[in-house]
């Protein structure tokens, strides 16, 4: 087993042949006094699914530091990958469902089984949901409190999909919460101040220099 550090993740801008050949790695992570073991299964079918991205673990570690409460939240996740952040909210009492495309959706599961406390889940175990931004949205509700987002934001031309998944999700007041490296080579900035901007009030709430990762919260602005 691997235990986890922090390094620079670099993300190709062709992410088509990201991984070539087959082969699982599973890394221990210790966050809010949980221990996680991820399995990543690195293959060329899951892509940039496959890892865990050091924009998730950086929101974990916001999330601890700022406080925020978890306990009894309703929590769904967009684009969960491997499914570390959402798994530890729901290790810290969080109502969870995990989304992701289809493809992602056996990694997640066993992510999910793989971690279950040894008292059991504190709230409801974590559901694992097939979500395509702007086709499957309007199958979700839209009475969530938080909704999270890790290193998501990486084609131009699913933006505005995005956008529109995020205002159903965050209509009734959700807070959405979006760690992102700030690739110039995907657009990243043009997300948060011009297709984000456009519907929601978006607050840059933590930097970090050395890994060029950008924490954001989002709410909602009221249609007419």
């Amino acid at each position: 087993m691997i235990f986890a550090e922090d390094e620079d993740d670099p993300f190709p801008v062709d992410d088509g042949c990201l991984f070539s050949e087959t082969f699982s790695q599973e890394t221990a992570y210790r966050l809010m006094g949980e221990e996680l073991r991820i399995t990543q299964l690195f293959g060329g079918n899951l892509g940039v699914a496959a890892p865990v991205w050091e924009a998730a673990l950086h929101l974990c570690r916001f999330l601890e530091d700022q406080s925020v409460e978890l306990r009894g939240r309703r929590i769904i996740e967009l684009g969960a990958g491997t499914g570390v952040l959402g798994i530890l909210a729901a290790r810290r009492g969080a109502e969870v469902t995990l989304t992701d495309l289809p493809l992602a959706l056996p990694q997640l599961q066993a992510n999910v089984s793989a971690n279950v406390p040894p008292d059991g889940w504190p709230s409801a175990p974590p559901a694992v949901l097939p979500l395509r931004w702007g086709q499957d949205h309007l199958g979700f509700p839209a009475d969530w409190d938080l909704v999270l987002c890790a290193d998501i934001v990486y084609l131009p031309e699913t933006y505005p999909l995005l956008v529109e998944t995020l205002a159903h999700l965050c209509q009734n007041g959700a807070v959405a919460y979006l760690s992102s490296k700030m690739r110039r080579e995907h657009q990243t900035q043009s997300f948060y101040e011009e297709h984000l901007a456009g519907r929601f009030n978006v607050e840059l709430v933590h930097r970090d220099d050395k890994q060029n990762n950008n924490i954001y919260r989002a709410s909602k602005r009221a249609e007419p």
